[in-house]
């Protein structure tokens, strides 16, 4: 059933790229000659036609655009489909320059180009959104089996078993010795049993998790999976040198390990991003929040005695205190910097309860991105009291004061967001906070700021 989908997803990807394609070139035609709207397409034109069906092709097959529907995420989905349309264009005007033939007009070229490039991921944009629930249900996964039942084999199960993404399902464990008081429930056979098991039950690939002191089992599982045709791969035993995700850097021959990579780190990343961050944020506060705050003052004050905003410090990069912005939802009140908002809060007023739940409140602090205190995305920045008693209970709380906050991050987009009466629930936060410190990219905010977007559309049960 999942072969199947996988296969329909394909296709409906394939088709409608060629549909938005088509309807591209048919619009730079119009472009071209508006004389000619609603006529036959020439037949010079038809043939331009057919070769840039053919170009894209190419282009879509060489970047795989097609490959791993269900698999790949939406940031390498996107990435793949920019250099799709980058080598579309690059090709498209080497044709014109070398084959006299191919005599298409700049204007056709270019608003063809730019049309196709907003359709194309307006719709890869709109599949990423609808495929996000069943996602992982329709993918094909790869069956594989873990030489080792020890803490290597059980921590290797545990991450695939985690990132769905890897594409792998495991089927079980061999292994001669079972540690004291682990279950084995999920252990098929001894060492030697391996091997044709895998040929018995349509098994893809083999783990090998045994530790070093099992050499002679290790080389007699490679010889014999050469000699089967089986793949395997070695899971070298190193728990006791990296107990972290460590960047490793050669200084000419001595490696540098540095606890994790911090793209931000570069200036042209950081320029980057705070660049993202003005322009966003003035088209914001030009084409809404210019008219917005006068109309949401007036409600605000019609609503409840008090000020329009509300200002609360809290904790900045580097943990630098800062004034954090946002119209004010509640009557005035004296705890307001050490209670969190809760379901039901009594301080909370009717037009609060309103801008709250639909994150309204928050619209403010575009100001505080343009004053460079806080990023369109980021980890949201928390109340002192809470950076204070956090700090002391969450190992890593720190970390996420190495970014500059913001208005939403990935920890919202992923169901982190509102009151953190649990601690464990405070600590996933920060876990997915500290994931977009090393994972940043330029697409991935664009991506966190669709998800919430989509969000603020759907509603969330957690705002409130």
């Amino acid at each position: 059933m999942a072969n199947r989908y996988t296969t329909f997803s394909k296709g409906l990807n394939l088709i409608l790229d060629f549909l938005l394609l088509n309807l591209a070139l048919y619009a730079g035609f119009v472009l071209h000659h508006p004389d000619l709207l609603g006529e036959n397409i020439t037949e010079s034109y038809k043939l331009d036609f057919l070769l840039l069906n053919l170009v894209w092709f190419y282009c879509a097959s060489v970047s795989k655009l097609y490959e791993d529907i269900f698999k790949r995420d939406a940031i390498p989905t996107i990435r793949v489909t920019l250099k799709s349309l980058f080598l579309y264009v690059l090709i498209a005007n080497l044709l014109k320059l070398s084959i006299a033939q191919f005599d298409l007009p700049y204007i056709f070229i270019i608003g063809s180009f730019l049309l196709f490039t907003v359709l194309l991921l307006l719709w890869k944009t709109t599949f990423l959104l609808v495929r996000r629930p069943t996602r992982w249900s329709l993918i094909k996964y790869k069956r594989i089996v873990v030489v080792g039942a020890g803490t290597i084999g059980v921590d290797l199960y545990n991450y695939v078993k985690e990132h769905k993404n890897l594409g792998y399902e495991v089927v079980g464990f061999f292994d001669d010795h079972i540690p004291p008081g682990r279950s084995n429930k999920l252990v098929l056979g001894k060492v030697a049993d391996c091997l044709d098991f895998v040929e018995q039950n349509y098994v893809d690939e083999v783990f090998c998790a045994l530790p070093d002191i099992a050499r002679e089992k290790i080389m007699m599982l490679m010889e014999e999976s050469d000699k089967r045709m089986i793949r395997i791969k070695l899971v070298p035993d190193v728990k006791n040198y990296f107990k972290e995700n460590f960047m490793v850097e050669m200084y000419g021959h001595l490696p540098i390990l540095t606890p994790r990579r911090e793209p931000l780190e570069d200036k042209a990343n950081e320029i980057v991003k705070r660049s993202f961050d003005i322009v966003f944020s003035l088209l914001v506060t030009v084409f809404l929040l210019s008219w917005f705050i006068p109309l949401m003052a007036l409600i605000i004050k019609l609503d409840s005695p008090g000020p329009v905003f509300f200002k609360q410090l809290r904790s900045g990069k580097d943990n630098r205190p800062f004034y954090c912005l946002k119209f004010r939802s509640m009557s005035v009140n004296s705890d307001s910097d050490s209670r969190q908002a809760s379901k039901g809060d009594a301080r909370i007023t009717r037009v609060g309860a309103f801008i709250r739940k639909t994150s309204i409140d928050e619209l403010p602090q575009f100001l505080n991105v343009l004053m460079g205190d806080m990023s369109v995305v980021g980890p949201r920045p928390h109340m002192l009291k809470h950076t204070e008693d956090y700090s002391t209970m969450i190992e890593k709380f720190m970390v996420r004061h190495f970014l500059t906050p913001g208005i939403t991050g990935w920890a919202q987009v992923n169901g982190f967001r509102g009151e953190t009466k649990d601690p464990q629930y405070m600590e996933k936060r920060v876990q997915a906070d500290i994931w977009y410190l090393e994972n940043w990219s330029f697409l991935l905010d664009l991506k966190i700021v669709v998800l919430t977007a989509w969000q603020a559309i759907r509603g969330d049960e957690k705002a409130f």
